[in-house]
């Protein structure tokens, strides 16, 4: 019976002693300074990470953009298979309009005069034939050009190919000008038109900034040192920053991109809230796997002859692709997130007494004497009640 009250009255002291504070004054210079420095570390991190690098005070929110682009220039070419032609942005901006993006066209393999007839399929390991019999009439082969007639026709003196049912004569992309026929499109210009918004703090904006009038767009040109803040920019100088060379990459194409920065700070700087333009190639390039590189697709222009048939130009076009991508954070001051960072940062200050404490009891040579003068026992007995608290009153 006495055993089990003895473990009843166990239980009772674990759950229900009270623990309070109890002050101890340790007189030693290098607790001192463990204490003192860590506090100084962690208000350095509040102060200094916390609240000026991170703005943790701050209401936070992502930018919403629309963008607009407009491309002028105009070049000439007069190569032998072609005739002198002239382009302009209509020809050579493709589509006219893009979602963020635009394209423009600097290199192409043209195979004018196309009409619905029967030709030769181009000569690969699985068109070449000997006879018929190696032709199946209407197979339709998805990496071929047409649909096979059945028959085996000389594709040339010493080769024979299926023909096919397709548009006539085949294109033959293979012969791609080593130099970018529109060689001139590095002097294009682009207006770029982005306005911007944060909602949460009714804040808006574009690039187009308010100084900026119709006189000052003609004359001006994008350039980091005199005209920062020029929306329109010349296709070489964005291609240059971003490390390329736009000659090199007329040829075959390729994607870059135009990222445009709306990050701000809409407490003290508003007014200043300025888009920071940078340039950088986006689709793979690598120089020893170079599989299937540049850009390119493959557009039509159709017509029909004055006996009525119909008759179209094939045109594959390789050009360089320009994604507009913004981006960008807004902060303002709110009192939720201030309150929320100041209670974290209370909270790690009340470990620096446990990391004193750890380093008395683990490091301190007298580390013993501090730790049975650290917690006390209060034992209440009959002939005690008069004593004075001060000398019997303390914490485990």
């Amino acid at each position: 019976m006495s055993k089990s009250t003895g473990c009843c009255q166990g239980f009772l002291h674990y759950a229900f002693d009270y623990e309070t504070p109890k002050t101890l004054i340790i007189p030693s210079i290098r607790v001192g300074f463990v204490f003192r420095f860590t506090q100084f570390l962690l208000l350095l991190y509040v102060v200094g990470y916390v609240c000026v690098v991170q703005k943790a005070y701050q209401d936070r929110e992502s930018v919403i953009s629309t963008v607009t682009t407009k491309v002028k220039g105009f070049a000439f070419t007069n190569i032998s298979n072609m005739q002198p032609r002239f382009w302009d942005v209509v020809d050579y901006n493709i589509p006219p309009q893009g979602d963020d993006s635009f394209f423009v066209m600097t290199n192409m393999v043209m195979t004018p005069g196309q009409t619905q007839s029967r030709c030769p399929e181009l000569p690969t390991p699985s068109t070449t034939c000997v006879d018929d019999c190696d032709c199946v009439e209407g197979y339709n082969d998805p990496r071929g050009n047409g649909i096979r007639t059945g028959l085996c026709e000389n594709y040339s003196s010493t080769v024979k190919t299926c023909e096919v049912l397709s548009w006539c004569p085949l294109e033959i992309d293979t012969n791609l000008p080593k130099r970018a026929l529109l060689a001139e499109a590095e002097n294009f210009t682009v207006l770029i038109k982005n306005s911007i918004t944060y909602p949460k703090f009714n804040f808006h904006k574009r690039n187009i900034l308010s100084h900026i009038n119709s006189t000052y767009l003609k004359t001006c040109e994008f350039n980091r040192q005199t005209h920062p803040n020029c929306p329109i920019f010349r296709l070489k100088h964005i291609v240059s920053e971003a490390g390329e060379d736009f000659q090199d990459m007329a040829v075959k194409g390729g994607v870059l991109g135009i990222l445009i920065d709306w990050s701000c700070d809409l407490d003290w700087w508003a007014r200043k809230c300025y888009p920071k333009y940078t340039f950088r190639r986006l689709d793979n390039k690598h120089p020893v796997n170079n599989v299937a590189p540049g850009y390119n697709f493959r557009f039509a222009k159709y017509y029909r002859t004055a006996e009525g048939e119909e008759v179209r130009t094939l045109i594959k076009a390789y050009g360089i692709r320009f994604d507009v991508i913004v981006f960008g954070t807004a902060g303002k001051f709110g009192i939720v997130p201030t309150i929320v960072n100041l209670g974290a940062a209370l909270s790690f200050l009340s470990l620096v007494p446990m990391l004193a404490d750890w380093f008395i009891l683990t490091c301190m040579k007298k580390r013993d004497l501090y730790s049975r003068q650290k917690s006390t026992y209060l034992v209440e007995e009959s002939e005690a009640e008069s004593a004075s608290l001060s000398t019997t009153y303390g914490t485990q």
